[in-house]
């Protein structure tokens, strides 16, 4: 319990690199304050802040915490800010940055499914989200076009980006099979002595600082050496945290809330890839296995999830806020609803903190093995192609009212119905699309003009969402 507890004065020093606890309680409360645009911006504005600015650690200590922050399931974002607040600050700092890049998103978003639940079928509400859809779309076609650019270097990782894809979209292959195979061929291949598997390019507006000229440096902390008996203390006060309540739950026997807490809790270890690729999972389980939402309320979700601060899969928030309000059984609909929204929001951030206590000092330990480091490359290649079947999935039920079932010779996919098209949601898709790619614009700028025009349209009678 000390490594979780321990802590310094707030004006304290830490020896290692003379960052206070205070000043780093500033710092991340500015990250999550402007932790906008999903992942891809929020991982931009972790390096721009903490590699750049204040200089904390390196170009290549980043990237490595970041590739196996994208190897463990659920927001690799969140994961990253847990994991350089760890190195910095021990677990006090890890709490606090892993803590804040959530709490925003806690607040908003419930504020938002209360105003949702209560009037989300009001017209000009949902004239609002019309347009939101719209934008979401081209926001993710944006992650793909980021990532893609910084991973795909090689032949060999277009090609596992490409095969990714095709396994997920046409042959429904499970993403963690995808994970595995995918590492295992960048592991081989670096072994072998292959460049292929190497992840290029920054997260940032192009730093480079070195890892010897950063205040951290380039030795590895005393507090982050890797032992097993540390590993297993720390791990096991955090599966505490995170199981003890769905168990509680469910020897009370409430049905939809246990329903909540054994499915987010399963989430948070079979979805590989971050946010994007666990949305694939959620939409598919949440619309067609559980019935808790119709698929354009996931898409309505997402984005509330863009609009406001913190990691992107805060939408599990909204998603089990409705399946509770919905289900609310002896309880008020909203007091059920709030407790099913932070029950879901609960088992998928707790596992994260494990994830970073198990692995990350045995991570530090091997930063410069080239067979782990083509294995994450890898990975990341993978998770190209998944973020794509995303974006399409998004696209299909977005753009068009119908979509049917294809099955035959190994291939199960949707195809969307070309009678059911709307043509007010492709038009506004393709301008936010032109306004992300060809005049850079802002995520919230996007996010705003689509929700305005939404409104217009719905006000001269274009649209009736």
């Amino acid at each position: 319990m000390t490594e979780l507890a321990a802590s310094r004065g707030a004006n304290t020093p830490i020896p290692a690199h003379g960052v206070t606890f205070r000043e780093a309680l500033r710092v991340w409360l500015r990250v999550a304050a402007l932790s906008f645009g999903g992942p891809a911006g929020q991982i931009a504005v972790m390096h721009r802040i903490i590699v750049d600015e204040k200089k904390w650690i390196g170009e290549s200590r980043f990237l490595h915490a970041l590739s196996y922050c994208m190897l463990l399931p659920g927001p690799e974002a969140q994961q990253l800010a847990t994991y350089i607040g760890w190195l910095m600050h021990r677990w006090p700092g890890a709490i606090m940055a892993g803590g804040l890049f959530v709490l925003p998103g806690v607040i908003s978003i419930m504020a938002l499914s209360w105003i949702y639940a209560a009037f989300g079928q009001v017209p000009i509400v949902a004239a609002v989200f019309f347009g939101l859809k719209a934008a979401v779309l081209a926001i993710v076609l944006q992650a793909v076009h980021r990532l893609g650019s910084r991973a795909l270097k090689s032949g060999a990782m277009i090609a596992l980006a490409v095969l990714a894809f095709v396994a997920i979209f046409f042959g429904d292959v499970p993403f963690p099979v995808i994970v595995l195979g995918a590492g295992l061929i960048g592991f081989v291949g670096a072994r072998a002595g292959s460049s292929a598997f190497v992840i290029g390019g920054g997260h940032g507006a192009g730093g480079t600082q070195a890892d010897g000229d950063s205040l951290l440096g380039e030795e590895l902390p005393e507090h982050c050496r890797p032992t097993v008996a540390r590993a297993l203390r720390v791990s096991a006060i955090w599966l505490l945290l995170w199981l003890v309540p769905v168990v509680a739950i469910l020897a009370l026997g409430t049905s939809t809330f246990g329903d909540i807490g054994i499915f987010f809790s399963k989430m948070a270890v079979v979805t590989f890839g971050g946010a994007y690729a666990v949305l694939a999972y959620v939409a598919q389980q949440a619309v067609e296995t559980y019935g808790w939402l119709r698929p354009g309320e996931m898409l309505d979700g997402l984005g509330m999830a863009e609009t406001t601060p913190g990691p992107l899969i805060m939408v599990v928030q909204f998603v089990g806020f409705m399946a509770a309000y919905r289900a609310p059984g002896s309880l008020p609909p909203m007091l059920a609803g709030t407790l099913g929204g932070l029950l879901a929001t609960w088992v998928t951030f707790i596992p994260s903190f494990l994830w970073i206590g198990l692995g990350a000092p045995f991570i530090e330990k091997l930063r410069d093995n080239k067979p782990l480091a083509g294995a994450l490359a890898g990975i990341t290649a993978a998770v190209v192609g998944v973020i794509l079947n995303l974006a399409i999935w998004f696209a299909m039920h977005t753009i068009f009212g119908q979509t049917v079932a294809v099955k035959g010779y190994g291939f199960a996919f949707e195809m969307p119905v070309l009678a059911s098209v709307r043509p007010w949601a492709l038009i506004l898709s393709l301008a936010a699309m032109v306004a992300i790619f060809r005049f850079n614009a802002g995520t919230m700028q996007v996010l705003a003009g689509c929700s305005a025009a939404g409104i217009v349209l719905y006000l001269l009678g274009a649209v009736a969402p």
